[in-house]
């Protein structure tokens, strides 16, 4: 029995196209409430970058890619942020090597280095509210959960190696997330139905990027989305239709959720 749903956003809940959640998922998410199945969100997004859904209500945040969980609204119940030396490692080859765009995730707040065409057009496909933009070294002394990152896959190794307590969790070639080594969805999965007290097996999760694969192996059910690249697919117990073909209802349908 399933009693417990974590949901991605982008490309999962909300439509690359319309930027809006179906109303067929609407529905769905308030028959599954309706039917004592906790609902949560498992997203890369910070809490305050989640602007795209609505009034629908959630039992829990699951945010960062796994690093900064809250029960319900806004208890939290768990933070893993990125090592200060690696910070000061990153800032040190930006100033001296190879600048790129980024996004500096704290806590309560994020800013960039600075923007370019890139960026956005990556903030224009998500619907994402653009950081503040300021200087480098205001990082210095501030304790960051994730990095939002504008380079490429070429560049990956290089920067990578810089940042040695970091993985990178790419789910697009223009960018990747990058966060500390031990976050993920997963992780983050696992801290909230310790919370609540559900079994991991009666659990289920969507997903569609490269940063869901963790979850989708992890949970009870994995359910990729057919709009998902095929190496995510190939980690889901099941293929769904696109979040744009009601995906999600049919899946839960199909499965005798609701």
């Amino acid at each position: 029995m399933v009693k417990a749903v974590f949901f991605d956003i982008d490309g999962t809940l909300v439509s690359f196209k319309t930027h809006e959640v179906p109303q067929s998922t609407i529905e769905a998410l308030d028959i599954l409430r309706k039917k004592g199945v906790k609902v949560f969100i498992a997203t890369g997004r910070h809490r305050s970058s989640i602007n795209n859904l609505g009034d629908l209500q959630f039992d829990g945040y699951v945010t960062l890619n796994g690093g900064y969980c809250t029960a319900g609204d806004d208890k939290v119940i768990y933070k893993h942020s990125i090592p200060d030396r690696d910070i000061e490692a990153l800032i040190r080859y930006m100033e001296t090597e190879d600048a790129f765009p980024c996004a500096f995730v704290q806590e309560k707040e994020i800013f960039m280095n600075y923007k370019d065409e890139t960026v956005e057009k990556i903030f224009n496909m998500l619907n994402f509210p653009e950081p503040p933009i300021r200087p480098l070294n205001e990082i210095w002394g501030k304790t960051v959960f994730q990095l939002v990152s504008f380079f490429t896959t070429e560049q990956e190794k290089t920067i990578m190696s810089i940042l040695s307590n970091c993985k990178s969790t790419r789910w697009n070639p223009l960018f990747t997330d990058v966060v500390p080594s031990g976050s993920s969805k997963r992780v983050g999965i696992d801290r909230m139905l310790e919370y609540y007290k559900i079994p991991l097996r009666e659990c289920m999760a969507f997903g569609d990027g490269g940063n869901d694969i963790s979850m989708l192996q992890h949970a009870g059910i994995g359910v990729a989305m057919g709009n998902a690249e095929d190496n995510v697919k190939q980690y889901a117990d099941y293929v769904t239709d696109s979040v744009d073909d009601d995906g999600i209802i049919k899946a839960l349908k199909h499965l005798n959720i609701i």
